[in-house]
């Protein structure tokens, strides 16, 4: 039965290799021993990609060998399972313990052929979930979240394991970004802070003001000190120290920031640590998703719940600018994803995308055909329409017509389009809606985002291929001329989404999920054996908070 259950090519290769060999040439009986190849060679067909690996070694063993370099990779690999944890991966499924256990209880050549797959499959489970993440962010959500993670094939990892230092081979697996650390650190505080029970009694009141006292006040200044933002203290007043404390807070949340403890802020400060943990167990996750190599060279970031765009360069903070995203209760949530931009287009038209076309569009024109007078309406040939004809008849089903909006200072894109054309139809560009960076929540658009000084972000851009960029920006400006300029350097963009994050001083920051993402993607975790500790909160702050202080 054993045969039969072996593809015709690898039970005529491990024959193969048993017949022509010297059994008394090695003192390794695991090489030898056919009952360990015909093993190997049965598990191994039912691992993706792994039996050619085995097949092109003779079915010789990788790891169960009594050499140093097999004795090295299998320590270094249990080393890795000893320290998954740290990294918020699932203990019971990377176990150090049970892979000892299992490793004691091979008997024959037959057992250690099995535990040789079984080694190999724990490995590259690990580094799958190291490099790339336990879960697939297309399949928590193809529509918001259609990032493209990068997968290392079986092959290459097995390649590295073989040419390279185990140790160091195990280490590079997981992002090699100075966030992940800082996210990896702030785990292991938070997870120490779950362990011991939390950050204490919640506040009840509502609102404290500078100059309070009392139960609640000590309350406040107890959940200040457990997260960091207030040191020891034994005042029951809210004094300057505290004022100073709750300012830290609320710029650690995102708030705007007067050091008075509103709604908002005690609302925040009210948050579990099992909640803030899985914020950041998500945080690590999403950073294990985007694409190796980062921190080097030109990078634009849109942090989409910190409604900023900033531009860094290799790993520093450059450029920052206030940003609108896509509204949240309406659907139009932005997407995540990674693309290039590689140009701007300075005096834009607006192409209407279709659905906004029927869904915004239409039933104004078919109550008064003359609506949105600033728009002009083509047919297929590039024709503009008779408006006097009326638009009753049309449905979103069957609208034939394009609608576009000519450069000027009405346009819903502004002066100014930054592109890296992607499948969404997302890019980054100027707005005439100014007041709408002054709101703290910033959910406002379409889809696309919007940036509060889109001609400084342009200047900026070009400062690395004009010699006066402004003067070359605002030459074009004048000329009211839709004008394509191309990134002499194409640079990569990254709109993500993260409520915990941390700043250039490590800090801990964290903000709301306003797209109910995080929830989704933890859930996936949990799936995936991740356990946070269960908390009164479980997530669902957030919708409770409001858009106050």
């Amino acid at each position: 039965m054993t045969i039969l259950r072996l593809s015709a090519l690898t039970f005529a290769a491990v024959m193969a290799i048993s017949a022509g060999e010297s059994h008394a040439a090695s003192p390794n009986p695991f090489g030898e021993n056919p009952g360990f190849k015909m093993a190997l060679a049965e598990d191994v067909e039912r691992v993706d990609d792994l039996a050619a690996f085995y097949r092109a070694r003779k079915f010789e063993p990788f790891w169960t060998t009594n050499d140093e370099q097999g004795r090295n990779r299998l320590s270094a690999l249990i080393l890795a399972l000893s320290t998954a944890d740290y990294h918020g991966l699932p203990i019971d499924r990377f176990n150090p313990e049970a892979l000892r256990t299992r490793i004691a209880a091979a008997r024959t050549q037959r057992d250690r052929g099995r535990l040789e797959v079984e080694i190999s499959r724990i490995y590259l489970d690990l580094a799958r979930a190291l490099s790339s993440g336990l879960t697939v962010p297309r399949e928590i959500d193809p529509v918001t979240m259609p990032r493209d993670v990068e997968i290392i094939p079986v092959d290459e990892l097995m390649r590295r394991m073989e040419e390279g230092d185990p140790v160091v081979v195990l280490r590079e697996l997981a992002p090699q970004s100075p966030e992940y650390v800082r996210l990896m650190r702030h785990r292991q505080m938070l997870q120490d802070a779950v362990d011991d029970g939390g950050w204490g009694a919640k506040v009840r009141a509502t609102r404290l003001e500078p100059g309070a006292s009392g139960s609640e006040v000590v309350a406040l200044r107890e959940r200040l000190r457990e997260q960091g933002f207030l040191a020891r203290s034994v005042s029951a007043t809210y004094d300057t120290q505290m004022i100073a404390a709750v300012s830290r807070a609320q710029a650690a949340m995102g708030f705007r920031v007067d050091g008075v403890a509103g709604p908002r802020t005690i609302a925040a400060l009210n948050v579990s640590a099992a909640d803030r943990l899985g914020q950041v167990l998500v945080a690590m996750e999403r950073e294990r998703w985007l694409p190796r190599g980062r921190g080097v060279g030109r990078e634009i970031w849109v942090n989409l719940p910190d409604f900023h765009t900033t531009v860094l360069d290799d790993g520093i903070e450059t450029f920052r600018t206030v940003s609108v995203i896509g509204q949240a209760i309406n659907g139009k949530h932005t997407p995540e994803f990674s693309d290039t931009m590689d140009h701007m287009v300075i005096n834009p038209t607006w192409y209407v995308p279709r659905t906004i076309a029927v869904r915004d569009y239409l039933p104004r024109l078919r109550a008064n055909p003359y609506a949105a007078s600033y728009m002009r309406i083509t047919d297929s040939r590039g024709r503009e329409v008779n408006r006097s004809r009326g638009f009753s008849q049309y449905t979103a089903r069957n609208f034939p017509f394009s609608m576009r909006q000519p450069p000027g200072p009405r346009n819903a894109l502004g002066f100014v389009k930054f592109m890296f054309p992607n499948e969404h139809a997302i890019y980054l560009h100027d707005s005439p809606a100014k007041n709408l960076y002054e709101e703290d929540v910033r959910d406002f658009s379409s889809g696309c985002i919007r940036l509060k000084r889109p001609f400084e972000f342009g200047y900026h851009l070009l400062a690395a291929q004009e010699e006066d960029p402004e003067a070359f920006f605002q030459r074009i400006l004048r000329s009211t001329n839709e004008t394509r300029v191309n990134l002499v350097s194409p640079i990569p963009v990254h709109l993500v989404y993260r409520t915990a994050f941390t700043d250039a001083r490590g800090g801990l920051n964290f903000r709301d999920d306003v797209y109910g993402r995080d929830a989704k993607v933890l859930r996936a975790l949990s799936a995936e054996g991740v356990v946070v500790a269960p908390s009164e909160t479980s997530g669902r702050f957030i919708s409770a908070l409001g858009r106050s202080r």
